[in-house]
């Protein structure tokens, strides 16, 4: 099984000293999005997780503590740094303390752990098409010794987007193309793989690879294990991953990002939170006694 730590919510980042218990205590309790009263068990231990996956915009409250779950589990690291400010997102570090604690949780994992996510990428009448190329020249300056790969997509317009950021300017194709044809350019420059994250096109002419960001031959090759060659059905349309099992929640997310996919609203997050409890199993609230608990499965990719 792969374990996704960081798909709804930043875990990391507001919830270390919940995950590193659920580590020590060897299991964890999530509940099902869709039907609240069943929640599935999973067991945290090394024979039942092929691989732990982290996805997070600030490391740092977990890098003293890391070698807890990094001396017992395959791991790999997507660390988002963006060229948004807090106006875009509000609870994220500056890009400069952002790129210093990437630096040093490569040096705790292992650069080959380690994908740098610039994503999404968005227009507004600030963040235009010559910024981001210029941010993205100078953390890729920086970052480049330090990473497996540079991630990136395209930002996708849903509707709760046109709600939330009203400033956002629709990418047209030839936005895309600009962006793209500068993205691979500096990626070359500075020797950074650099891949696509879901629908964004083909701009392997430019020397961006199409890819899941979360595959078996990611995960295997960053920790020198073999998987099975399987089909990867992916999370949602479009995707291409591996499977995985999310032991977050959704409306618990308290970066406020404006493009936010897994929160109804910003203060949603901080309502919930109020019901968090680092001791419980649960990542909100506790096991209730109209609560259906089963195993969930945990089949192994490993080739055996």
């Amino acid at each position: 099984m792969i374990l996704n730590t960081g798909g709804r919510t930043d875990t990391v980042q507001y919830y270390t000293d919940w995950l590193l218990n659920r580590f020590t205590e060897g299991y964890v309790l999530t509940r099902n999005p869709l039907f609240p009263n069943k929640v599935s068990r999973y067991e945290l231990i090394p024979d039942k997780v092929d691989c732990v996956v982290f996805c997070s915009k600030n490391y740092k409250p977990i890098l003293p503590r890391l070698h807890e779950i990094t001396d017992k589990f395959n791991t790999y690291f997507h660390y988002t740094i963006t060229a948004y400010g807090k106006d875009i997102e509000p609870g994220v570090p500056s890009a400069e303390d952002s790129m210093q604690t990437l630096i040093e949780l490569s040096k705790l994992a292992g650069k080959q752990r380690v994908a740098w996510r610039y994503d999404p990428v968005l227009l507004t009448e600030k963040y235009t098409i010559e910024r981001h190329l210029q941010t993205f020249e100078k953390m890729a300056s920086v970052l480049a010794p330090y990473i497996d790969r540079c991630i990136f997509s395209f930002v996708e317009m849903y509707k709760k987007l046109e709600v939330n950021m009203p400033e956002l300017i629709p990418l047209t194709e030839q936005d895309m193309e600009r962006l793209a044809q500068g993205l691979g350019a500096i990626a070359e420059k500075y020797g950074v793989y650099i891949q696509t994250c879901g629908t964004n096109g083909d701009f392997t002419r430019y020397g961006i690879h199409s890819s899941g960001c979360m595959t078996l031959s990611i995960l295997g090759g960053a920790n020198g294990i073999i998987f099975k060659d399987l089909k990867h059905k992916g999370m949602r349309q479009g995707c291409h991953c591996i499977e995985s099992r999310d032991i977050g929640a959704y409306d618990t997310c308290m970066n406020g990002c404006k493009y936010c996919y897994a929160n109804k609203n910003p203060q949603k997050a901080f309502e919930n939170y109020k019901f968090h409890n680092k001791t419980s199993p649960l990542l909100l609230g506790d096991v209730k006694p109209d609560d259906t608990i089963i195993q969930g499965v945990q089949k192994s990719f490993r080739k055996k």
